[in-house]
């Protein structure tokens, strides 16, 4: 028998519609929502900010001088290229329920990042610790830092699946709170790289394994099933979260900042339209995306993220206020074969590749033989940082060390670990070394 989800799949991708042009001034309403609201409680005091070096290891001997940048660079967090106060990009004063003012996260900590020295909103922050940002800021004004699961496993991705799962377990489907907490399969080992914002506009269907409509406007208010939060604000905000759609369908990526050789590039335009647009679509005025979900048993890549949602979830879920289709304004999750192959658009700004960011290079998605096994990097983001020669980020190959603390070893991407694995996707395998330095060429231009 057909289920319900597998159904509304084959209609959505029947129906095949264009994509309509967005409303300018819901995207410019987007925009200031973006920068300026948080649609969830505060999670930390003020003062957490200001005191969260002295729960830093090794223990500085007084609060560092550029504090600010210290703190960034600490947790992986950037500079708003908007106006955010005295805060990095991803955080802003709100309201701790029957404490006053506090500290808030909003869609930006995971969903803007920086690249060549610029921050960027919607590009994945590749650097980002929450685990740590979220442990010490709870220590440093009294809390025990203690988390219900693991926010982050390897710094630069997060376990965003496992927050969507936690918090719906506490919700009845029309989004009242539950009595008790409901078991749907919560896994922490997903480890998600966070995919670019711009890449929505071309997309039928987002999230790694492409299993929801993407311009489900409800699927993208997960993240504020806060307690706090009543049905009334899900129906309240609606229109507020498909403002912030029209805005993430306005973006566009940032161009490559460093020189292209175009006659190569030329070279590569040739190779990548011969082995790759099949998946990832063909680009210029002209270009087309076809949207492909890839089998596991075709792409060959981890499965973790694919299995890590099971049917108990996605029965609730299709049972929620989320899924409701009433109106045309609820979506259902379906249960997808394998990967949806991305476009690649500003491919050269979203390193590390792989659903999981198993990969830190270019050259190493067309070489699946020159894949590092266990690698870090300095998680900082400037050109210096960069990799332009196999397009991604600069690393090194550390020793294993079971000694390092937590904080230490999530800095390590080592991909024997779960959910980590670096196999697959060895369709470059069979080029010259030549011809995958052409194709990085021209993935510059994109």
């Amino acid at each position: 028998m057909i289920s319900r989800s597998m159904l509304a799949f084959v209609a959505f991708i029947a129906l095949t519609p264009a994509l309509l042009a967005q409303d300018p001034e819901a995207a410019q309403r987007g925009k200031k929502a973006l920068e300026t609201r948080v649609f969830t409680p505060a999670s930390w005091k003020l003062e957490a900010y200001d005191l969260a070096w002295k729960q830093w290891s090794p223990a500085p001997a007084a609060k560092p001088e550029n504090y600010a940048q210290a703190f960034m660079d600490r947790y992986g967090l950037h500079a708003a290229p908007y106006d955010n106060g005295s805060l990095p990009m991803g955080m802003r004063p709100g309201s701790m329920p029957l404490a006053g003012k506090g500290i808030a996260t909003d869609c930006l900590m995971c969903h803007a990042g920086s690249i060549a020295g610029k921050s960027y909103v919607g590009l994945g922050n590749a650097s980002l610790d929450i685990q740590s940002l979220t442990e010490e800021l709870s220590r440093a004004t009294g809390g025990s830092g203690k988390l219900p699961f693991a926010f982050t496993n390897v710094r630069g991705t997060s376990e965003a699946g496992a927050m969507a799962v936690f918090l719906m377990s506490f919700r009845e489907p029309n989004l009242k709170l539950a009595e008790k907490r409901l078991d749907l399969g919560l896994r922490d080992d997903l480890c998600e790289d966070v995919p670019a914002w711009w890449h929505l506009k071309k997309k039928k269907t987002m999230y790694h394994t492409g299993n929801i409509n993407a311009r489900s406007v409800r699927s993208l208010m997960q993240f504020a099933l806060s307690p706090t939060n009543s049905p009334a604000f899900f129906e309240r905000e609606e229109a507020t979260f498909s403002d912030i759609q029209a805005y993430l369908l306005s973006l566009s990526p940032p161009k490559y900042p460093l020189s292209i050789d175009k006659t190569l590039a030329t070279k590569g335009e040739a190779l990548f339209v011969d082995n790759c647009v099949k998946c990832h679509g063909t680009y210029g005025a002209n270009g087309s995306y076809p949207n492909k979900n890839i089998a596991l048993a075709e792409i060959g890549t981890d499965p973790t993220r694919h299995n890590g949602f099971n049917v108990a979830w996605e029965d609730y879920y299709n049972k929620s206020w989320f899924a409701d289709a009433k109106e045309g304004k609820g979506h259902a999750v379906m249960r997808t074969k394998g990967y949806l192959a991305p476009p690649l658009d500003g491919i050269w700004a979203t390193a590390p590749y792989f659903h999981n960011g198993s990969v830190p290079t270019v050259y190493g998605v067309l070489n699946s033989k020159a894949r590092p096994e266990i690698f870090t990097r300095s998680y900082k983001t400037g050109l210096e940082d960069y990799d332009a020669v196999n397009l991604g980020w600069k690393i090194q190959v550390p020793n294993r060390n079971p000694n390092l603390s937590p904080f230490e070893q999530r800095k390590i991407y080592d991909t024997k670990l779960p959910g980590r694995g670096n196999q697959g996707h060895t369709f470059g395998d069979d080029l010259t070394d030549d011809e995958r330095r052409s194709v990085i060429e021209y993935l510059k231009t994109l």
